[in-house]
């Protein structure tokens, strides 16, 4: 039998105010590392393959039946674990899949974006439970914050008794959101204004969860790596496609930040090399060629609505033909972009994703194909596989949930390991 901390009053299991997720609570054990390790494996599977019975937990996992046994007794206790229907039909007794139980834990995660907020509440299997979206030309300070604060309020607020199950919250947003200030017609006040707040803390102040930050294409590259094509690529480099471009890299089945958490940033790849002689004038960048914004550009030449750069429009009359040029010239950079990093990087895959219309990111991906042909691989193993991926605009703000619901719940060998 497990020891309690003296110092926390235990929660009542029964009572589903005082029972949070109880893998937060310290156990009071000599191998509490272990043992939440051990349980974090297991929840681990249970996410990975669905429902499982106790006998293929513990072939998936390699930990023994009684271990299982012990294991998921405490996760039920915590409430973290749903039984289903006996599998009957098989010599023997029948067996009880067992799986994630969705209202066993809630993250929230908050993207903030240059054209759109989102909040997504998010339950413990990663389904989405409630979706805010907040559209803007460019976000204002003194409305934002205030609305990211009643949105947070209300979300927590409908949960109603599962509250105190929320484990975190999880903001994505751009490194610099004040970036490139002039490509989006903005003041230099207006650009500072963005650079100098910290996000991350301004929510904080809002909340008494736990808040953590992640760069937006970050963030959407977790959510890929956690519920996408990142359980299939152990290595790859993602691309979203937004009012700017961005990225993320994945090593390993792990995400890579840098060293200041800003891994991926492909919107600054140089297009060409600098020339001295061209004083002033530094040679242009990916963000230029392979974003949204300058398809945006091309619909307002011609008079046409540029938020057709983001839905079932763009690839419709009037305005295909100037999205088939920009596809062309997008497509000609990410190649760049793509042989640049696989020279460094050596990867097994490109995943493409992004918050624009499927029929686009599936044009601009055999775009892209068609012009890594065109290159010379010499010296290098061959060209990665180009993916499209499979979660779309919500993807950065569910990378943001996932952190806290990944901090609390997944396996980290650093568990063991005290601050």
């Amino acid at each position: 039998m497990l020891d309690t901390d003296p110092a926390i009053p235990p929660a009542d299991p029964a009572d589903p105010v005082t029972a949070g997720p109880a893998l937060l609570r310290q156990r009071g054990s000599n191998h509490v590392g272990l043992r939440q390790f051990n349980e974090r494996v297991v929840l681990q599977a249970l996410r990975t393959h669905g429902s499982l019975a106790k006998a293929e937990m513990a072939r998936v996992t390699g930990l023994t039946a009684q271990t299982i046994g012990l294991i998921t007794a405490r996760l039920d206790e915590d409430q973290l674990l749903r039984r289903e229907a006996p599998v009957r039909g098989r010599v023997g007794q029948p067996s009880v899949p067992i799986g994630l139980n969705p209202d066993g834990a809630f993250a929230i995660g908050i993207k903030i974006g240059r054209r759109s907020a989102d909040w997504l509440l998010v339950d413990f299997t990663g389904h989405v439970r409630e979706r805010v979206v907040l559209d803007y030309a460019f976000p204002d300070i003194d409305v934002l914050l205030p609305a990211i604060r009643t949105h947070l309020n209300q979300q927590l607020d409908g949960l109603g008794p599962l509250r105190s199950r929320v484990v975190g919250v999880g903001v994505a947003a751009p490194f610099q959101l004040g970036g490139w200030h002039r490509m989006l017609g903005l003041t230099e006040a207006q650009s500072e204004a963005w650079n100098r707040i910290d996000l991350a803390e301004q929510v904080q102040q809002m909340t008494d969860l736990p808040v953590s930050f992640a760069k937006d294409t970050s963030a959407a590259c977790v959510a890929e790596l956690l519920q996408g094509r990142g359980r299939d690529i152990p290595s790859f480099l993602y691309l979203f496609m937004d009012t700017f471009v961005g990225g993320g890299l994945v090593i390993n089945s792990h995400l890579h930040r840098g060293l200041h958490g800003n891994a991926g940033a492909v919107a600054s790849l140089p297009l060409s090399p600098a020339d001295p002689g061209q004083r002033g004038q530094a040679p242009a960048q990916l963000i230029s060629q392979a974003s949204l914004w300058d398809l945006e550009q091309r619909f307002r030449e011609h008079g046409l609505d540029p938020m057709a750069a983001y839905d079932q429009r763009v690839l419709q009359a009037p305005w295909v033909e100037h999205s088939r040029a920009w596809i062309a010239s997008a497509a000609a950079g990410l190649a760049h972009c793509i042989v640049s990093a696989t020279a460094f990087l050596d990867l097994d895959a490109v995943v493409l994703d992004g918050a624009a219309a499927p029929e686009l990111l599936q044009a601009l991906c055999d775009g892209a194909r068609s012009a890594l042909v065109h290159y010379n691989w010499e010296g290098l193993h061959q060209p990665p596989r180009l993916e499209l991926g499979s979660i779309g605009s919500d993807a950065r703000a569910l990378g943001g949930a996932l952190l806290p619901l990944h901090a609390c719940f997944a396996p980290d060998h650093e568990i063991f390991l005290k601050a």
